[in-house]
């Protein structure tokens, strides 16, 4: 998979100021006045004082008449939102998987949880005569996958007991299934990465990965299925080390810290 180019540095003192109290305000809950603010941020209140009023001025920030303090707007948020979460992972995500599907020589998909279901949303097919392939689309049972997995282990413990006592394939797991479920979902979280045997179809192991961040919404996996190969099989850590860097690069692409 090729680097990720770095960014060069260019210093641009008043942005980075201005990025700098929107960051401050988001930190915290509350209202914000301009001495806390620049005692967060290291600098005097003179400093901050005209880069707060073109903020406010741009319609970022909101200056409370009576109390004299800001807080965020829902502006960024509204600039976020003008294309969709699923926009936005399809077009972030293309690079990187043509890139794995290239290094790896096998299919790569990316997933997420939809009603329930997991949705396959783009897919990069190896170039090998013989591969794997799911349809774009397709809906699978989250439990049963390896990119279920992975999401179901990144909710919180609340959303997982609600999606779980209402998913029909979970109801119809033995007990030891469910141990062995479950104790999947604490080795993701321990490693960030799952892999196994397909339990969908015979003779497919699965490697798959987190994309995203879940406090804020947005959550993804990558999966990399393969043929169980007779004789020589393909070093299993070398596909996952390039499914976890894979799922790294497109949450970086997204903007978000790699959890």
């Amino acid at each position: 998979m090729r680097p990720i180019a770095r960014v060069p540095s260019y210093a641009v003192p008043a942005l980075e100021k201005g990025l700098d109290l929107l960051e401050a305000l988001a930190a915290r809950p509350g209202d914000r006045s301009q001495a806390d603010l620049a005692r967060d941020l290291g600098r005097s209140a003179s400093e901050i004082f005209r880069m707060l009023n073109c903020l406010e001025r741009r319609g970022y920030i909101v200056k409370d008449a009576a109390t004299g303090r800001y807080r965020l707007t829902l502006r960024l948020y509204e600039l976020a939102h003008t294309h969709t979460p699923v926009d936005q992972l399809l077009h972030a995500a293309e690079g990187p998987l043509r890139d794995l599907a290239r290094r790896i020589r096998e299919s790569a998909h990316l997933s997420v949880l939809s009603d329930g279901k997991l949705v396959v949303l783009s897919q990069v097919e190896s170039q090998n005569r013989t591969r794997v392939s799911v349809e774009i689309g397709g809906r699978f049972p989250a439990v049963l996958t390896a990119s279920g997995r992975i999401l179901l282990a990144h909710l919180g413990q609340d959303e997982l007991k609600a999606f779980l006592a209402r998913d029909e394939d979970w109801g119809r797991l033995a007990a030891a299934a469910r141990e062995r479920f479950l104790a999947d979902l604490l080795r993701i979280r321990r490693d960030g990465v799952y892999q196994g045997k397909s339990d969908l179809t015979q003779g497919i192991r699965d490697v798959a990965a987190y994309v995203g961040n879940p406090r804020i919404g947005i959550s993804a996996a990558v999966c990399v299925p393969s043929l169980i190969a007779i004789g020589k099989p393909k070093p299993l850590p070398e596909i996952r080390a390039a499914v976890k860097e894979c799922a790294g690069a497109i949450t970086r692409q997204l903007g978000l810290r790699v959890t």
